[in-house]
């Protein structure tokens, strides 16, 4: 199996496993625990999110994501580029807010009083009554919805909570020069194909990168659909 079919199945299975996991990754469930003072697993799993990125960046996007297997799924029906740009600072005007209210509720609750990693769950899984189905289809349909109107992984570029999470913790570790999963290239076999860009998940001028000989980018999932589709092998994955 190469590394793309690996990719794939990895995110699908995990997009599967959702109905099991989708409490681990619930903004509301945060809210709803640090009113109560309690730390609740996705409250563990979005620190871990921020931690892993020091070394990975954002290849729990590509590679473990529920939502990026969903949208990996749509591929087939999406081929649109997102805009990007601008608009990808929406998401930040959804997670700043969130970010104050979850501080404001944990100081409004007295601070830190329980740590729950099952919170709500029952054993362990997330969906197992009607009302939480509804919870269930209301967040695949919102992924469906914005990955169709915005294009290729939609969902990701303009409302993932997660990403920013993310995001800067990449910041960060590009900032302390930490050694990481990240992209190289190398500009002077490039032939301007640009199939690289023609491929990438998360609609990126990936030839404009090499070209400059900065592969860095904030949306940038590591996914590698750009190394694995350079005809020249431009494009590497490094951790120097």
């Amino acid at each position: 199996m190469n590394r793309q079919k690996l990719r794939k199945t990895l995110v699908i299975i995990s997009f599967l496993l959702f109905p099991v996991t989708i409490y681990y990754f619930s903004p509301y469930l945060v809210i709803q625990g640090a009113s109560e003072g309690i730390i609740t697993g996705s409250f563990i799993v979005f620190c871990l999110l921020f931690l892993v990125s020091l070394f990975l960046g954002r290849g729990f996007c590509g590679w473990v994501c529920p939502a990026g297997g969903l949208q990996e799924c749509m591929t087939l029906g999406v081929d649109k580029k997102t805009k990007g740009g601008k608009l990808n600072w929406i998401k930040y005007g959804i997670w700043i807010p969130w970010m104050i209210i979850i501080l404001v509720f944990f100081f409004s609750a007295g601070g830190i009083k329980e740590i729950d990693f099952l919170y709500q769950t029952t054993y362990g899984i997330s969906v197992v009554n009607p009302l939480a189905y509804i919870v269930y289809y209301g967040v695949v349909f919102l992924i469906v919805t914005v990955s169709l109107v915005g294009g290729k992984r939609g969902f990701c570029h303009y409302v993932c909570w997660m990403a920013p999470f993310m995001v800067i913790g990449t910041k960060i570790k590009d900032a302390l020069k930490i050694p990481s999963l990240h992209l190289s290239a190398n500009s002077e076999n490039c032939i301007s194909c640009k199939q690289c860009s023609k491929k990438c998940s998360m609609s990126l001028d990936v030839d404009q990168m090499v070209e400059k000989g900065n592969m860095k980018n904030s949306e940038c999932i590591l996914c590698g659909e750009c190394v694995a589709n350079c005809p020249k092998s431009v494009i590497k994955f490094s951790i120097k």
